[in-house]
């Protein structure tokens, strides 16, 4: 890797490597979390330890599919990136192997596919989340997944406004239906007359 700084350490007589990131690395990473959290409406706090690779991949793409970014992130990074978004930051919360599921366009898609991949996965668990500067607790993160996605509102939403426009039409055109039908009923008495 580039970038990273190798500390050879030796436990039990075998050579250990510890992969550390440098203070500029910590800085970059920091920076990153913290414009993701200005630019997302919301995020999801979920542990992932013991989660296979392919699962992990499964997530990403949902995530990805939903608008979204999913961040591996060091917790005490992710606490300082919090403090300094200006977001209320619960220590308990960001404990353990954590990842943060980025929602930038659509949050509960993103809610949805974190939690559709916690079902699906023993070890990937829901920790909490962030919406709009509240903490949300796993089961409020599970709630707010059971919500419609973005495009299915923005549907009913449409079909809602065009209900009345169509209504209304209908009711315009009615009384000229009912002239055309005086008119023309009244030329088929003249005519047979």
């Amino acid at each position: 890797m580039l970038g990273t700084r190798e500390a050879k350490t030796f436990r039990f007589g075998m050579e250990v490597r510890d992969l550390a990131l440098t203070p500029e690395q910590k800085k970059e990473r920091v920076a990153e979390y913290v414009q993701l959290l200005k630019k997302s409406q919301g995020i999801i706090l979920a542990e992932f330890g013991g989660l296979a690779m392919p699962g992990m991949n499964t997530l990403r793409n949902r995530v990805r599919d939903s608008q979204g970014e999913v961040r591996v992130v060091k917790n005490s990074l992710a606490a300082i990136a919090m403090r300094d978004a200006g977001l209320s930051a619960s220590t308990e919360k960001i404990t353990g192997s954590t990842l943060m599921a980025f929602g930038i366009v659509d949050v509960v898609g993103v809610a949805k596919a974190v939690v559709d991949s916690a079902r699906e996965s023993e070890f990937l668990k829901i920790k909490g989340g962030l919406l709009n500067g509240k903490l949300l607790t796993a089961a409020e993160v599970k709630a707010l997944a059971s919500l419609p996605p973005l495009p299915v509102v923005r549907a009913r939403l449409a079909g809602l406004l065009k209900a009345p426009a169509t209504k209304m039409a209908g009711t315009i055109a009615a009384p000229a239906r009912k002239v055309v039908g005086v008119v023309q009923a009244y030329s088929q008495k003249t005519a047979a007359a």
